[in-house]
């Protein structure tokens, strides 16, 4: 890396697909091929009430489920943390719904249905759920999401803050939309990045560049490789493999967030300068 990248401590990590409940389970099955018996159709984020979390869309389900896992990983408080929530295509299926309503019968639009279309949906339950007052970013930017997430965490604390919540997700598309922006399954995963010093933290360092996203190859990247989130799917293979790391994740046209994974005694200097 020819410029000085940005760094972050991974104090917290969550982690939610299809047979693959938790960030435990993600990493025995990465490392062992072995998956959890009767693994839960779909989350049930616990931060909720039981009415509520039986009605959250997936989308919002999936990134509180990982995004509260990160945190309980991470040891702090989710309500002191400014958070970044980040998905290729939002709520495919409400959007969806809404669409074909307007075209069919637009005055039985559900107020709910459409309140929980909001691509900021689930930051706006997290931060609700939580208490959280820190500010709260939801984005998108196609297949380069999740590098622009994570550039955007780093940042953030590169210009002060102690730590920030990533939260990355996509759902399954449906419908017409379905056909032009395609997703499989449900992916969400969520990392803490933090300033302080931790022992066995791993260290994450970036920098934006000219190139070529990788190829995603490991157990997580194949197990969920038609979900649109995917191309986040190497940093936690690489996370799993505990050793150092070099990556090139998709930040757009001709772009890439080039990073690199360090253990936790390494790397030290470039987030305390």
């Amino acid at each position: 890396m020819g410029m000085t990248p940005l760094a972050a401590r991974i104090e917290g990590v969550g982690f939610w697909t299809g047979g693959l409940p938790s960030w435990p389970d993600a990493q025995h099955f990465a490392r062992d091929g072995v998956s959890p018996e009767a693994a839960p159709a779909r989350p049930s984020p616990q931060l909720l009430p039981p009415n509520e979390r039986r009605r959250a869309p997936p989308s919002v389900a999936v990134a509180l489920q990982v995004a509260l896992e990160a945190c309980q990983a991470s040891g702090r408080d989710p309500a002191t943390l400014p958070s970044v929530f980040a998905s290729t295509h939002g709520e495919l299926g409400l959007t969806d719904y809404s669409c074909s309503t307007l075209a069919t019968d637009p005055r039985s639009l559900s107020p709910i249905r459409f309140h929980n279309s909001v691509h900021n949906a689930a930051s706006g339950y997290w931060t609700i759920g939580t208490g959280a007052m820190a500010p709260s970013t939801a984005l998108s930017a196609m297949g380069a999401t999740f590098a622009e997430a994570l550039l955007e965490g780093l940042v953030q604390l590169a210009s002060g803050e102690d730590a920030v919540l990533v939260v990355a997700y996509d759902v399954q598309s449906v419908g017409p939309l379905g056909e032009q922006a395609r997703s499989d399954g449900l992916l969400g995963a969520a990392l803490v990045l933090a300033r302080d010093e931790r022992e066995n933290a791993p260290v994450l360092q970036a920098v934006l560049a000219d190139g070529m996203p990788d190829a995603a190859d490991g157990p997580l990247a194949r197990h969920a490789a038609g979900n649109a989130m995917a191309p986040m799917l190497p940093l936690f293979d690489a996370l799993v493999r505990g050793a150092p790391a070099d990556l090139a994740l998709d930040a757009g046209p001709g772009r890439v967030l080039r990073v690199r994974l360090l253990a936790g005694a390494d790397g030290m200097e470039s987030i305390d300068a």
